[in-house]
């Protein structure tokens, strides 16, 4: 009796051994499962959530002088779960160098997936490293194969060699570069600098009219010679603008360095995009033109309020 109830408890012990595993395995839904496959990433499934690791465990951070680990807020991730449909909402948080933020946001936008953010959550980083906040909508296996060329790139990107500028050259034909943009600029010193307002949203706050001079405005500022430029500016976007402008900024060789908010409560919702680019004066200008151009295709909007 006793020898069979032994048997009994080392098969008992054998069948929860052999299928342990598996029984795990299955809490991931097969088409998860087929994500994290396609991605080669880790991952667990969670209150209806599928949380894939993107950690930087690459990176040796330190702030101020004091190593933190990846831990301590350097593991990036993507998260998928349903929608009503049936089909995949994809959100997720990508942790990047300076050098990976640009190659990395032209292949997601190539790919179809939107870049909603990009900003830092450090100061005194070392190296510093930037957070860019993406989305996706549609099948699972789809999103993975969308999103996998830019998860690929990180801490692959050879950072480039900053060349220094010119000193002597042409001086920027400013008026040249008016006609370009289409709009006029003004000089302070060795900066040239053109702004345009977003007076099409007709945005008001308490009933005053929130216009250009009160911040709801995109701007260029140029610096160097006309051969060798530099450009810095600011785009103010509806939420539908973000992706076209964040596209034709890349297409035309612009960094994009910052994507965030400027006010809250403001109705429609604006979404403000810093960007750089060095090169020559008329090509600069190009892109700033390629980016205006994505404004404003809605047809603007009647008054809207915030704070009210």
């Amino acid at each position: 009796m006793l020898q069979s109830v032994k048997r009994t408890i080392l098969v008992l012990c054998a069948c929860f051994v052999s299928f342990g595993i598996p029984a795990a395995a299955q809490e991931v839904p097969a088409d998860y499962q087929e994500v994290l496959k396609s991605l080669d990433r880790k991952g667990d499934f969670k209150a209806g959530v599928l949380k894939v690791n993107i950690p930087r465990n690459d990176l040796k951070m330190t702030i101020q002088g004091f190593s933190t680990p990846t831990p301590f807020g350097f593991g990036g991730w993507i998260a998928l779960t349903k929608a009503t449909d049936g089909s995949d909402v994809m959100m997720g948080d990508l942790v990047l160098l300076q050098d990976e933020v640009n190659p990395v946001l032209s292949t997601l936008l190539d790919n179809g997936i939107d870049v909603t953010a990009l900003h830092n959550h450090f100061f005194w980083d070392d190296p510093h490293v930037y957070y860019m906040h993406v989305h996706g909508m549609g099948k699972a296996a789809e999103l993975a194969r969308r999103v996998k060329p830019g998860l690929d790139l990180i801490g692959h990107v050879k950072p480039e060699a900053a060349s220094p500028a010119s000193e002597s050259g042409t001086p920027l034909d400013t008026a040249k570069l008016a006609k370009i943009a289409g709009h006029e600029g003004e000089q302070t010193g060795a900066v040239y600098k053109i702004t345009v307002g977003r007076d099409d949203l007709g945005m008001k706050e308490h009933g005053a009219a929130i216009n250009a001079r009160m911040g709801l405005n995109t701007w260029a500022a140029f610096v160097g010679t006309q051969d060798d430029a530099a450009i810095a500016g600011d785009v103010a976007m509806l939420e539908t603008e973000v992706t076209p402008v964040l596209k034709a900024l890349r297409k035309n060789g612009l960094d994009v360095v910052a994507i965030h908010h400027h006010m809250t409560g403001d109705r429609p919702v604006v979404i403000f995009l810093h960007y750089w680019g060095r090169g020559p004066a008329e090509k600069l200008a190009a892109g700033f033109k390629a980016a205006l151009d994505e404004l404003g295709k809605g047809g603007g909007s009647a008054a809207h309020s915030m704070g009210q």
